[in-house]
């Protein structure tokens, strides 16, 4: 593995040095360690950084867990040969268990888990590991449309019937939260479908996580079993961290034929890798400090959909703070109209490019402009056989050490807590109420003076943007149409420095259903017209909530973005389960009400469907607002 550093000024040799002087991966080593031997006992965040920056504590300051296990699951992999060959052993009895009780061959797998706990499956489809083994579905959301799309999509082309196919797929579900509940929400959806078509749904449930959690409870009462997620059975990391080298990340490889023992072997990184990684780590702090701390990141053609789950990896584990953070950009043509001048003020761009010898990750004449124009370039180069696993221990290690430069903890999750804990409120309030339109907190945002619609296909909602940001959002509603609206709130955040990127999160399914893709492609239209080229910033295109448990962070916790959260009210749900878009709307407006809190920026925009003539309405709002925009700035 290789690095070159261009541009890197103010230069970031003397980081790089902190990080060699303080021998930070011994002393890594060491406590990983001593955790193993002495347990938990007598650690002191406040004398040692290590132990600050990379473990839970509790109120009184004690710590309660390690959060290094995903750099000691690493360690062990050369002492630990026989892993790969105990977890096909096991995959091969979950698969005999499904062909004895159904008499029919495993052929779906439904992962069930958000952010973290998912975010590696998605990764593992779109770089195309998963082609040679059962098909695998990731439900990451509760919104009932996703599963419908999923059941759809295993029923397509098939000639068996969906209750056949039921007895073909196994779902796992998998919590690395004590609190998370939307894992329990949809197995126990998938469970009452089971139910309702008399399928003993035992052997087909597995899950993964920590003892006494909500997952626990709901899947140990219905008699499924339970599976450690660590392959050393211990409990010592998040769940963004549990790929490349946990049974959560390493099962639906090996269902689908992937050679385990290379792939865990590559995961032990050489010290010269591992060095390597302190490197970029030393540079993308320093171009941070100096105020450019926005990152775009240009990977290999066979690992353009490893993108995701790098931005995620960065951003929840180092989106905490106020005063810093790192924004991964991604799904982003290189445009240099698109971008500040190197010397003009506010460019906050640097370039991450990752490439295997012998291919070409950007076109060598760009990143020559790139170069020559004095953007700050890092490349990392691996040799062209290198394994995905190897690219992903390495960013692990990149995070850990901008953790170790910052101080800061790289494992914790402030700003999902937030957001869930609403959602919990809010969803408590729609049973009690019987439906999330009854409740005050909905009725609230509906009936807002502070909304405008759009030829009566959509509505913006502006009332909770911070008062202090603008003054349309203050006693009187403004009485402009919805694109000049959203345009002047844009504005005038943007010309005072408030914003530095924008989001456009669409609550709904934009992975299986066709509608949610053409919505997608709308949402990307508008952010390279409206933020990307006339504003000159980065805009992310999400899906909520599945992002909330991942770099969602990023934007609670840092700020500086101008977040755009967008629903459908056609939501529909699935009658035969009983399952309905409550919680899913809760999620919607939890994610609201958690920015708002926290004084970020947020807009909501309520579509009436996802039909063609809505979809054009919203192309057109866009259109329209980056017209005004240009009256504003």
């Amino acid at each position: 593995m290789q690095i070159a550093l261009y541009n890197d000024r103010p230069s970031s040799d003397e980081r790089f040095r902190e990080i060699l002087n303080d021998r930070v991966l011994e002393r890594l080593e060491a406590l990983i360690s001593r955790i193993r031997r002495k347990g938990l006992r007598d650690l002191d965040p406040n004398r040692n950084r290590l132990i600050r920056i990379g473990t839970e504590t509790d109120s009184r300051g004690r710590v309660t867990k390690s959060g290094y296990g995903v750099f000691e699951l690493s360690l062990q992999t050369g002492h630990h040969r026989a892993w790969a060959s105990a977890i096909r052993s096991e995959l091969d009895g979950i698969r005999k268990n499904i062909k004895d009780t159904h008499g029919v061959p495993l052929r779906f797998v439904i992962w069930v888990g958000m952010g973290g706990s998912a975010e590696d499956k998605s990764m593992y489809n779109a770089v195309g590991l998963l082609k040679r083994g059962p098909r695998c579905f990731v439900l990451d959301s509760t919104d009932p449309a996703k599963l419908q799309n999923i059941l759809a999509a295993m029923s397509r082309g098939s000639r068996s019937n969906i209750t056949q196919l039921l007895k073909s797929t196994l779902v796992v579900g998998m919590a690395m939260g004590m609190t998370s509940y939307e894992p329990v929400l949809n197995l126990e959806k998938l469970a009452a479908l089971y139910d309702r078509r008399k399928i003993n749904s035992r052997p087909n449930f597995l899950y993964l996580t920590l003892p006494g959690s909500l997952l626990d409870k709901f899947a140990s009462d219905r008699g499924y079993k339970r599976v450690e997620l660590q392959p050393d059975n211990r409990n010592t990391l998040a769940g963004r961290h549990s790929g490349p080298l946990t049974r959560g990340s390493l099962y639906p490889l090996a269902l689908c034929g992937v050679d385990l023992d290379a792939w865990m072997q590559a995961a032990n990184l050489k010290r010269s890798d591992i060095d390597i990684a302190f490197r970029l780590a030393a540079s993308l702090h320093t171009q941070g400090a100096a105020g450019r701390d926005k990152v775009t990141l240009i990977l290999p053609d066979r690992w353009v959909g490893a993108a995701l789950w790098t931005k995620q990896d960065f951003e929840e584990s180092l989106g905490k703070s106020d005063s810093q953070g790192i924004k991964i950009i991604i799904d982003e043509k290189i445009r240099l109209t698109n971008y500040r001048a190197p010397k003009e003020p506010g460019q906050d761009r640097v370039f991450l490019v990752v490439q295997l010898r012998g291919e070409h990750s950007i076109e060598p004449r760009k990143l020559a402009l790139l170069r020559h124009a004095g953007y700050p370039v890092a490349v990392v180069i691996l040799p062209a056989a290198s394994l995905l696993s190897r690219y992903m221990q390495f960013v692990h290690y990149v995070v850990f050490a901008l953790a170790y430069l910052r101080d800061m903890n790289f494992v914790t999750q402030p700003g999902v807590e937030l957001y869930k804990s609403l959602a919990s409120r809010l969803y408590s309030g729609a049973v009690e109420t019987c439906g999330i339109e009854n409740t005050n907190e909905w009725q609230a945002m509906r009936n807002s003076p502070h909304q405008a619609k759009w030829r009566g296909r959509l509505t913006l909602f502006y009332d909770r943007l911070a008062p202090s940001y603008d003054r349309l959002a203050g006693e009187e509603p403004c009485p402009c149409s919805a694109p000049e609206v959203y345009a002047k709130l844009l504005g005038r955040l943007a010309a005072s420095h408030a914003i530095e990127y924008a989001e456009l999160t669409f609550f709904g399914d934009s992975r299986y259903d066709p509608a949610g893709r053409s919505l997608r492609m709308h949402l990307q239209r508008a952010a390279e017209s409206l933020f990307r080229s006339r504003l000159k910033m980065p805009a992310d295109i999400y899906e909520g909530p599945a992002m909330n448990h991942s770099y969602h962070e990023m934007i609670i916790g840092h700020g500086k973005c101008f977040s755009t959260i967008v629903i459908s009210d056609a939501d529909t749900g699935i009658d035969e389960i009983d399952h309905t878009p409550d919680y899913h709307r809760a999620q919607f407006l939890a994610t609201v009400s958690a920015l708002a809190q926290r004084k970020r920026p947020v807009a909501a925009i309520a579509l009436r469907d996802l039909e063609a003539p809505t979809l054009k309405a919203l192309d057109e709002f866009f259109r329209q607002a980056a017209r005004y925009l240009r009256n504003v700035m």
